[in-house]
């Protein structure tokens, strides 16, 4: 089964592999839906991608919200 995605904004690189592979939090179109949060490690240029984890807003705000209340 073939999807599409197109990430809509970059939000940020979380760190960076001497291969050129980054982990990014991105803002991705998966499929022409909504966008949702995403962290994956993505190849330079994008053409492939490493298994992720997506988060919706409510979710997003949610993690937030517990990251703000670590030491």
């Amino acid at each position: 089964m073939e999807f599409t995605y197109e990430i809509v904004e970059t939000v940020c690189v979380l760190s960076r592999q001497n291969n050129g592979w980054q982990k990014e939090l991105n803002l991705i179109s998966w499929n022409k839906r909504e966008p949702v949060y995403d962290i994956r490690t993505w190849s330079p240029d994008h053409s492939k991608m490493g298994k992720g984890v997506t988060l919706s807003a409510d979710e997003m705000n949610a993690l937030k919200e517990i990251i703000n209340t670590l030491d």
